[in-house]
């Protein structure tokens, strides 16, 4: 078998790539307005209740509609996760670990289609898209190759007499809550984590991004995984998701989303309900309020274009996207210089165009929320950059920077979750630290410094669960970059590295007793 290898990204300056890529966009939107059913236990479900897919910058566009599961769907649905799991837990891992396989190889072929769904479907500009798939198509290949290594067991101490090992089993049904902003690589991680270790899953995706969730269904089936292993399940998270979550059958969570809906699911899977005979396990990655620092010995022109890409990429609609942005007071007005250009240059548009850098935000409820910031942001700070919605027919606002921010200000505290920068001066590096680490989160962090006794300093002294030095706080890559995070940010579950499959199994201990027995011969009798 191959060693892991991170998949490489495609290049769309190259004439031939980008012909790949616009034809891909065009058989996307020629299946837009589809309807999509539910995939339980192997069986096509229509409901009643429909919801509907949007593309956010065209945002009267229907991209498919989706069937609106209830209650008594949810409960169908677990009732053929859990028969699936009477026999899919007995599965060799070698087995379970040729469907991952299978499947990075559909994604391939896939690829400019998939790349495609998620610029038209969430407004991933074409390299944000392509990054997208290739890290799914990574955690596809990392968690197959992981699973035969956990099938292997630890090396444990071998006693006299005895064969002693350790077996990781399977935990039961699982319910898989992925997000919107990467919606094939978290999904496809949660998912083929889960049913890699011996579990069956129940997927529940966004409502923001239902149709790439069906395309990953579409492919699970394509590589033949039995029926009921995954079930493809859309609907309110309130309703079916709240079901599925208190059920006493439901063995663990993976979520990734907003802090109020992890801590509602951490809270609610906490409490044991009849029939429940286990402590259930959550898997959850809830957000950050992410730092750069750049230090007074810093590469400033590096820090800039570092600090451009990780506050504005995607819209800054990532976990790990910089919102706070720390510069030491000697080199403030110089980075400042520098960077607002840069920032001011950024094309706001539908990414469909492949010179447009930002698309929109998701939903108007983001929109909205965008703009409410802005405001309270005007109030606690200098506006230096952007602070409005931007032209076209979808949720666009151009990327906006505010200078002068407190410590305590909302902007500086609350996770926004879109193009929102707040820059905040530190008297030295020790300061900088002391502002960084001033967050109820602890997800991503990047330092700038050349200096080798800071760079050890916050290697120790920065509370963040990926740290980057001397590059930016975003595109953590899997098998490198194990990544989760403190505090309110998650679980610090470490997506893509080698303890995150220990948390979709239960470990078990086996010693056999395996020298012969010996016995004592009878006493011979005497005699008279």
């Amino acid at each position: 078998m191959k060693p892991f290898r991170n998949e490489p990204y495609n290049d769309f300056n190259n004439p031939k790539i980008r012909r790949k890529m616009e034809k891909a966009l065009a058989q996307v939107e020629y299946e837009f307005g589809k309807e999509y059913d539910l995939v339980i236990g192997g069986k096509r479900v229509k409901c009643e209740k429909k919801l509907y897919s949007y593309n956010p910058a065209k945002k009267d566009e229907v991209i498919g509609i989706f069937q609106k599961a209830d209650e008594q769907i949810a409960e169908q649905t677990m009732q053929a996760a859990l028969k699936a799991f009477e026999t899919w837990r007995y599965t060799p891992a070698t087995v379970r670990a040729n469907y991952l396989f299978k499947i990075a190889n559909i994604m391939r072929r896939r690829r400019f289609e998939l790349n495609s769904w998620m610029v038209l479907e969430t407004s991933k500009n074409w390299l944000e898209a392509d990054a997208d798939t290739a890290e799914a198509i990574d955690f596809c290949d990392y968690y197959g190759h992981e699973v035969l290594r956990y099938d292997r067991g630890p090396k444990l101490l071998q006693l006299k007499d005895e064969r002693d090992e350790q077996r990781y089993i399977p935990l039961g049904v699982g319910i898989v809550i992925p997000p919107w902003n990467f919606p094939l690589a978290i999904l496809t991680g949660m998912t083929t984590a889960s049913f890699a270790c011996g579990n069956t899953v129940i997927l529940k995706p966004s409502s923001d991004s239902p149709a790439i969730a069906a395309k990953f269904m579409e492919m699970v089936e394509e590589a033949k995984v039995p029926v009921g292993v995954v079930n493809f399940m859309t609907g309110s998270g309130a309703l079916a998701g709240d079901y599925l979550v208190r059920h006493p059958k439901t063995r663990f969570i993976a979520f990734t989303g907003s802090k109020s809906v992890g801590l509602h699911i951490i809270e609610h899977a906490a409490k044991t309900v009849p029939g429940q005979i286990w402590i259930k396990r959550v898997v959850a990655e809830m957000g950050g309020k992410d730092l750069i620092i750049v230090d007074s010995e810093a590469n400033i022109d590096s820090a800039v274009t570092d600090a451009r890409v990780s506050a504005f990429g995607f819209q800054g609609q990532k976990c790990s996207a910089c919102s706070r942005l720390i510069l030491d007071e000697k080199i403030y007005d110089k980075f400042m210089k520098k960077l607002i250009p840069t920032v001011e240059a950024i094309t706001v548009g539908p990414p469909k165009d492949h010179g447009n850098y930002m698309g929109a935000v998701i939903n108007e409820s983001a929109y909205k929320s965008m703009l409410e910031y802005i405001e309270i942001g005007k109030s606690e700070g200098k506006l230096v950059c952007g602070g409005k919605p931007a032209e076209g027919n979808g949720w666009f606002i151009r990327p906006t920077v505010f200078t002068d921010i407190g410590p305590k200000t909302r902007i500086f505290q609350e996770e926004i979750f879109g193009p929102v920068l707040a820059v905040t001066r530190a008297r030295n590096f020790e300061h900088a630290i002391e502002l960084a680490n001033d967050s109820e989160y602890g997800l991503t962090g990047a330092v700038y410094t050349k200096n080798r006794q800071k760079i050890e300093k916050a290697k120790n002294e920065v509370f963040v669960g990926n740290l980057y030095i001397n590059r930016k706080c975003t595109g953590a890559m899997v098998a490198a970059h194990p990544f989760g995070g403190f505090n309110m940010s998650g679980t610090d579950s470490k997506a893509g590295g080698p303890d995150y499959l220990g948390l979709f199994t239960q470990a078990k201990a086996i010693a056999e007793y395996v020298a012969a027995r010996k016995t004592k011969k009878p006493a011979k009798k005497r005699r008279g």
